[in-house]
């Protein structure tokens, strides 16, 4: 009994990191910012796009990845169930008949034998060696349950990029189609003034290349947003030509909403990658205490019972019962430095699942700080450039007014206009640039996932999968 409270190997302590007090990009910019995340937030929700909500749901429930981490998931689980069940003895039953011919002292003889019997055997866990199989499953579990999290924060990060990216695609689509109209109504006031005999060819001309050229941009982002629908459509499960979102008219409905960054340390619990590799560093520290197990003998203790008779009328009779009970103690003496070998493997093995983890989490530290940075100075550029959008747009009116007067140039007028153009393009790319950085600073943060929280399988979201998006034909 004092025996089968032992457990060989080390005991397993999470790996110490120095984790700094805040992050580097800590600023007043960020003190309007609420100072927690709510882990059972859809933090998609937060940008306040029902059709956005809509293909994240659909993703949850189809996306194939998320289904291949899931079967993962599901043989770890097995795994574990396996390795615990080596707590239990093994009961088997067994009948048989047998007819044979044999030879003795009074001659050969034909006979039939009939038996039934019951065998039980079980290994005491003397040295630990099912305790640590056990810790092992249970933390492949559990790192399994982190890598479903982390792939389905990444499917549903990624969808939303690349939706918020298709929308801003629209804003600029939107951007052009009324720089055409505009550069039209430019282009007919020159040939006007040009009938007129108040302008030159070279101004009809010109209006017409600035016109050209902006129904050839406007048409280039045709391709950028189909290339966007079709993976949308991928990651939802569906095929492109199963799947279409249409243009978005007006304003950009999804807003940018406010992320709390939270600290530091926080990270080693809301991240599901640095979950995972924390949990496999613990099921190989697990290992190292079942390779040094191998060096002690392994007691089995075996039981059986049962019946024996020539006849099957006879096979329960009292004179026909049988049983057997037995210890068996086994180790090995010399296994040329199997047993050496398979310790020193399972310590580099955990030594190497330490460093990952550590390396994880200084990963997971700096996509934190990328992102806040970038964050920051897209925050700065975009009031900047909303400056500079209104400078160009009044430069633009003045020119074209002064053109109607006969006062400047149509080179002048397209200068501003083209200026004009371009201003307003940057303003929105930097809008989606923001959107974007938001989405991957929420996934750098762990999209509100906390350790220990239980996994959601996809069977379970299975009726949204079918739900249409909104304003989606499929």
């Amino acid at each position: 009994m004092l025996l089968g409270g032992c457990a060989v190997g080390p005991d397993y302590v999470r790996p110490q990191i120095d984790v700094p007090a805040a992050y580097k990009e800590q600023g007043p910019w960020k003190t309007a910012e609420p100072g927690k995340i709510d882990d059972k937030q859809q933090w998609w929700e937060a940008y306040g796009d029902p059709v956005l909500n809509d293909l994240i749901e659909q993703a949850n429930a189809a996306n194939q990845n998320i289904r291949f981490a899931e079967a993962q998931y599901r043989q770890a689980q097995a795994a574990a169930q396996i390795a615990r069940a080596s707590f239990w003895p093994q009961v088997g039953i067994s009948a048989g008949a047998q007819r044979a011919r044999t030879n003795g002292n009074s001659g050969p003889a034909l006979g039939n034998t009939y038996s039934t019997g019951l065998d039980v055997s079980w290994e005491a866990d003397i040295w630990g060696t099912v305790r640590r199989a056990v810790e092992a499953g249970d933390a492949t579990d559990a790192a399994f349950a982190a890598d479903l999290a982390a792939a389905r924060l990444s499917i549903q990060a990624t969808l939303a990029q690349d939706y918020l990216q298709l929308r801003t695609t629209d804003l600029q689509s939107d951007l052009f189609a009324r720089s055409v109209a505009a550069y039209t109504r430019s282009l007919e006031l020159t040939r006007h003034q040009y009938q007129a005999g108040v302008a030159l060819r070279s101004d009809v001309a010109q209006a017409e290349t600035q016109l050209l050229s902006a129904q050839a941009q406007m048409i280039d982002l045709d391709a950028t947003r189909s290339q966007l629908e079709h993976a949308i459509a991928i990651l939802i499960g569906k095929a492109p030509s199963a799947f279409s979102l249409p243009p978005a008219s007006g304003p950009l409905q999804a807003n940018m909403p406010q992320i709390p960054s939270g600290l530091p340390s926080d990270l080693l619990e809301r991240r599901p990658d640095i979950a995972s590799a924390e949990r496999l560093a613990a099921a190989a520290n697990a290992f190292i205490g079942i390779a040094k197990a191998a060096y002690f003998p392994s007691l089995s203790l075996s039981a059986s019972g049962g019946y024996s008779a020539a006849a099957v009328s006879q096979l329960f009779n009292t004179p026909g019962r049988v049983w057997s009970l037995g210890a068996d103690l086994a180790g090995v003496l010399f296994d040329g430095g199997a047993r050496r070998a398979r310790t020193a493997q399972a310590v580099a093995a955990f030594d190497g699942s330490v460093a990952q983890y550590k390396q994880t989490v200084l990963g997971g530290f700096q996509e934190v700080e990328d992102n806040l940075s970038t964050l920051r100075v897209l925050d700065q550029e975009s009031q900047v450039q909303a400056r500079a959008v209104e400078a160009a747009q009044l430069a633009e009116q003045l020119a074209l007014s002064q053109y109607r007067a006969g006062t400047t140039t149509y080179l002048t007028v397209v200068t501003t206009q083209t200026a004009a153009l371009s201003n307003q393009r940057t303003a929105v790319q930097l809008l989606g640039r923001q959107l974007v950085a938001s989405v991957a600073l929420i996934k750098a943060t762990g999209g509100g996932w906390q350790v220990g929280d239980k996994p959601v399988m996809a069977s379970a979201a299975a009726p949204s999968a079918a739900a249409p998006v909104h304003g989606a034909a499929n």
